[in-house]
């Protein structure tokens, strides 16, 4: 029996064969099996448009983010400049409002 791949960007378990490819319904890419590992690149940090990401870039949230623990709320169009990589592709740390906060890229546009 045929295997089917999770997804090689979101690691969803989700994915189906669409006729000629795979399809992820949770983060919508698309992909073939055969080609995922020659061009995949772990660990590059990526926006939400899918441009990388690198230290000291200015970039803008684009949702509204509840921060844990805090009655602080960043707002939509929020701008944030000098962001620092993390060990995490997944997230950034950066200063807003005086404050040091780490923020998944998914919710970043540059």
């Amino acid at each position: 029996m045929n295997e089917i791949p999770n997804c090689p960007s979101c690691k969803g378990e989700n994915t189906y064969f669409d006729g000629s490819l795979y399809v992820c319904p949770d983060c919508a890419h698309e992909f073939n099996p055969e080609s995922v590992t020659a061009d995949a690149t772990p660990d590059v940090p990526r926006d939400s448009n899918g441009a990388e990401l690198a230290d000291g870039d200015a970039v803008t949230v684009i949702k509204d983010l509840k921060v844990k623990g805090s009655s602080m709320v960043i707002k939509r169009g929020t701008k944030v400049k000098s962001i620092r990589l993390t060990e995490n592709a997944e997230e950034v740390d950066c200063k807003i409002d005086g404050s040091s906060i780490v923020l998944k890229t998914c919710f970043l546009k540059k």
